[in-house]
């Protein structure tokens, strides 16, 4: 039996790798370990399951010169998945890790230093970097975590444009089809592992969209709804586990999967069972349609109880406003819409309107007059701030269209900016840190007015 050593890991690491459920003799730890222990950039094809990253992860932090500090980037659906892998291995390697979720924390720690591999979002780290927390030139390792899932192309960009040429890039993708694409954006002259394939296993197979956090807790209720006659579970960490694994035959067994396999682990795995759910986040869809492309979705009992009370309360809202009396007013607006359409047609149009209404959490906007927020910057005229600074600012550096660029005020000490109210608050974190005419600039929304309605358009100083 290979040992971890010959493959360039470290022994802690080595034992990181084995808690984890990974072998040395494993083809694909194999492949990745060694490659990323010599400082080779690399693009794996995996599941979309963010185990799958640890052998390459642990050669990378094995190598010898392993100096600088690691970034990795992840989508924000995915952050807790990533950092559960990352927070496994560092410590292993004698590595603090910080998962950034939000800007506070994560900008203390590492002006404070000692930081040596940060999990976060491509939209955070860039944030960071404004802020002259996150330095990119100490960064000798950028980890990608399924980058075609991560809809910030230009936030991607910006970060990499200032990266060191020579770090290491370790790219894992869920989609073979995008490999050659990613090499040469991300990671050119990368060695590819490429995902093996198989054929869809013969047998049953389902598919339960859960949380990545909640697959323990939703495998008893997937026994609640299933009643097998036997079961068992399925990990990379702990592989085939529970009361029906030790079990001859497999008449009758459902294996609950909670990691996405590889096709061919999908094939091994159905030679183990009657039937087999993959339990699988929502960000899994597209690879769970390639690799079983006619599965048979499950729902977890309660979900179409939760909707029958929800559209019961709604009914009783209806009910309780007809009980209280005639709405003349609504009935005189409504009139001549009843002579054209059959009442129960537009009462389903009306309470489409309502429940649209309910979920944006306020009464929707016409399409041409957009909600309007002001953008508060600290600087002015006295600071020499001209409105053209502003507008080369926000479309240069943040990427604001110019179009959504409404009316900007220059005053003594600070200025004002009118801009989308749903981006404001974002914006507002992206310029804040950013320098301009040599003064370091910070921004908030601006409280001090109401909010106004009219259209962003191009109206200046």
């Amino acid at each position: 039996m290979a040992g971890f050593d010959e493959l360039h890991v470290t022994v802690p690491l080595g034992g990181a790798l084995r808690s984890l459920g990974w072998s040395a003799d494993e083809a694909f730890v194999r492949e990745c370990a060694p490659c990323s222990a010599r400082g080779t950039s690399l693009i794996a094809e995996t599941p979309a399951a963010a185990c799958y990253a640890a052998p390459a992860l642990a050669g990378a932090l094995s190598a010898a010169d392993a100096g600088g500090s690691t970034l990795l980037l992840c989508p924000a659906a995915a952050l807790d998945e990533w950092a559960a892998v990352a927070g496994a291995l560092a410590p292993a390697a004698g590595r603090s890790c910080c998962v950034a979720a939000g800007l506070a924390r994560a900008t203390r720690r590492l002006r404070e230093g000692g930081v040596d591999l940060l999990v976060t979002t491509p939209e955070t780290a860039l944030t960071l970097v404004r802020r002259s927390a996150l330095k990119l030139d100490s960064v000798h390792r950028l980890v990608l975590g399924w980058p075609e899932l991560m809809d910030q192309d230009a936030t991607l960009d910006a970060l990499l444009q200032d990266l060191p040429k020579d770090s290491q890039r370790l790219v894992f993708t869920t989609r073979p089809d995008t490999s050659a694409g990613l090499g040469e954006r991300f990671a050119r002259r990368a060695a590819v592992v490429p995902l093996p394939l198989a054929p869809a296993p013969a047998i049953t197979v389902r598919t339960l969209t859960v949380p990545w956090r909640a697959r323990e807790r939703a495998v008893q209720d997937l026994l609640e709804i299933l009643d097998p006659a036997s079961w068992c579970t399925w990990s990379v960490a702990a592989g085939i586990a529970g009361p029906g694994a030790g079990e001859a035959s497999a008449e009758g067994r459902v294996l609950i999967a909670l990691d996405l396999p590889t096709p061919v682990r999908l094939a091994e795995l159905a030679t183990h069972a009657a039937q087999v759910v993959l339990l699988a986040p929502a960000y899994a869809e597209r690879y769970l349609a390639r690799l079983v492309p006619g599965r048979k979705p499950l729902r977890l009992p309660g979900i179409q109880e939760a909707v029958q009370d929800r559209l019961a309360a709604r009914r009783g809202a209806i009910a309780r406003q007809l009980e209280s009396g005639p709405a003349e007013l609504a009935v005189l607006a409504l009139a001549p819409l009843f002579e054209r359409y059959e009442p129960a047609a537009v009462a389903a149009a009306l309470y489409e309107l309502w429940t649209s209404a309910s979920q944006a959490g306020a009464a929707p906007a016409a399409p041409d007059v957009p909600a309007v927020a002001r953008l508060w910057v600290g600087a002015g005229k006295k600071d020499g701030l001209t409105a053209n600074d502003l507008v080369a600012l926000l479309t240069k550096e943040v990427r604001v269209d110019r179009t959504a660029i409404g009316r900007i005020e220059i005053r003594d000490a600070y200025a004002l900016v009118e801009l989308p109210a749903q981006d404001v608050e974002r914006i507002a974190g992206l310029v804040t840190g950013l320098t301009l005419r040599r003064r370091r600039l910070s921004a908030r929304v601006d409280r001090g007015g109401k909010h106004v309605t009219g259209r962003a358009g191009p109206r200046r100083e």
